[in-house]
């Protein structure tokens, strides 16, 4: 019965992307939610043979010791079930991306992805779950798919059951992160040899719901606010990055400023979007590959796939871990894949294609999203000739204490040039994230900007 459901579900996804239809779901497949799928629409039951376990709830608070604010590992001790090589790929490849065999072929010396027992750790507060299932009844895409209607009060995953392929990157980019936060982290652009200097951040971010003095109808269409402060090195340090994320770009664009420290000047940064150069990314990352894919999705035609199982980075505390250094993570051609983790999972597949007239670097983007979380795990990206160019990988990680899905690390690999951009990393930070910050309206104007740039 539950393969003829999910057979069903999959005409009818089929029968609304060639129809173009974008509504709502129904209040019986909305009562799927919490019983046969999980709160946020994935599959509760394991897979055939089990290698995927059933969900129960995934981790809560307290599963493992903390130290200064970052997570403990819960799986300390695991070991690998096997690990997959140049030698042996062959043989997991209808498990694997096109990206990643594609780095077995580039680096056969060195890569290698090591496979550990599958774990739903996956867990978000209650209050999130009530929220899903309430706006799930009303959310639709409008504006040629670019924009949201009924999902002004819960900005969280609007469509637990999507029907295209862009309400899976819709669930990916209004995710719960938490509360308003404060971060340290850090980015780094190795040569090919290894070398590398790292860059250093404060970041802060606000939701409109938990910042004070936000108005609620002119942040209606706000998803968060987040500024962004170089602190190192000393000839980058004091820059700093402002931008109100809105939900429908085409209609609002995104609204981003930047302080030079070196010309204390601030300005408007409309270039903070789509194939706009990633900040201090030495040109190995687009604006909209921060967090593997945010921001507009109007130059891009967006197909949905279907569900597979995959082998994907997933609980990666060993990687998040504060006793390792950056110097422990980084090598020549990518990070050290000792410290990784990946379990199979079943994943939604979207393939997206630059649509004619429009233009980006990307030629089409590979995406594939955790059924549990909604977050981007690997990213395909192919320029204008059709050329495998890009492979990113999202080190996912479930923080347990907030309820929330992050990224140990996220890394973008070049394949052409031989190089790549680790980010998301946090080893060296003095402390862990602080969610519940108490932030204000005042902090993210581009008036605070100059302050901001002190160094």
């Amino acid at each position: 019965m539950k393969t003829t459901t999910m057979m069903q579900m999959g005409a009818l996804a089929l029968s609304l992307v060639a129809t173009g239809v974008m509504a709502a779901i129904t209040p019986q497949e909305a009562a799927q939610l919490g019983t046969t799928l999980t709160p946020l629409g994935g599959q509760m039951e394991a897979n055939a043979d089990g290698s995927i376990p059933a969900w129960t709830g995934g981790l809560k608070p307290g599963a493992a010791p903390m130290e200064r604010g970052f997570l403990g590992n819960p799986f300390e001790g695991d070991k690998p079930l096997f690990t997959i090589t140049a030698a042996n790929v062959a043989q997991y490849k209808d498990k694997l991306t096109p990206g990643q065999q594609a780095m077995f072929k580039r680096y056969p010396d060195s890569y290698k992805i090591p496979v550990y027992k599958s774990q739903r750790t996956a867990s978000s507060p209650q209050s999130i779950y009530d929220e899903v299932k309430k706006t799930a009844l009303t959310a639709e895409l409008i504006n040629d798919g670019n924009g949201l209607n009924s999902f002004s009060d819960a900005h969280y995953y609007p469509f637990p059951i999507p029907k295209v392929g862009v309400e899976v990157v819709f669930n990916h980019s209004t995710r719960y992160r938490g509360q308003n936060f404060r971060r340290e982290t850090a980015q780094a652009a190795p040569q090919a040899n290894g070398s590398y200097t790292a860059v250093t951040f404060e970041e802060v971010a606000g939701f409109p719901r938990f910042v004070k003095g936000s108005d609620k109808e002119r942040s209606s269409n706000v998803l968060y606010y987040y500024k962004q402060r170089v602190t190192g090195p000393a000839r980058m340090a004091g820059n700093v990055l402002l931008a109100h994320e809105t939900i429908d770009q085409v209609n609002e664009p995104r609204m981003a400023w930047i302080y030079n420290s070196g010309q204390r000047r601030v300005r408007r940064a409309p270039q903070v979007a789509y194939d706009g150069p990633g900040t201090a990314a030495d040109g190995l990352r687009t604006s909209d590959n921060a967090d593997l894919f945010n921001g507009a999705p109007d130059r891009y035609d967006w197909k949905l796939v279907g569900k597979q199982e995959m082998y994907v980075p997933y609980n990666n505390y060993k990687l998040a871990s504060p006793k390792l250094k950056y110097d422990d993570i980084i090598r020549p051609g990518h990070i050290n894949q000792d410290l990784t983790r990946y379990e199979l999972h079943r994943v939604w597949h979207v393939v997206a294609t630059l649509k004619p007239g429009q233009r980006h670097i990307y030629a089409k983007r590979d995406m594939y999203f955790d059924e549990d979380s909604w977050e981007a795990l690997e990213v395909d990206h192919y320029d204008g000739r059709g050329q495998l160019w890009r492979v990113g990988e999202g080190y996912a990680i479930n923080d347990y204490q907030q309820g929330l899905s992050n990224y140990a690390a996220i890394g973008m690999y070049d394949l052409i040039a031989g190089r790549y951009l680790v980010s998301n990393l946090s080893n060296e930070a003095k402390q862990g994230a602080q969610y519940g910050a108490e932030v204000s309206m005042n902090e993210f104007t581009p008036a605070a900007l100059r302050n901001a740039g002190v160094r």
